[in-house]
């Protein structure tokens, strides 16, 4: 079976929340708190930083892993 994918635009992920399918050092809710920009100004988001809820540990990742329903699912559940 195919992994469901979710399309997600990059430039409306600041403040989201997200929740770890599989949560790892009590870490289950995230949310996105910068888009890292690239440096040239024509070139789209690639990276985002996502921070966890219980221990303010900060990741940056490539903002298209959200989009697997198998890692992430949209909103604190």
């Amino acid at each position: 079976m195919k992994p469901s994918k979710r399309i997600v635009n990059p430039k409306k992920l600041i403040n989201s929340k997200w929740t770890a399918v599989k949560p790892t050092n009590k870490e289950k809710h995230f949310i996105v708190t910068q888009l890292l920009l690239p440096e040239q100004t024509d070139q789209p988001v690639s990276f985002i930083v996502l921070e966890a809820i219980f221990s303010k540990r900060s990741q940056t990742l490539a903002w298209e892993q959200l989009n697997d329903n198998q890692v992430w699912l949209q909103g604190w559940i």
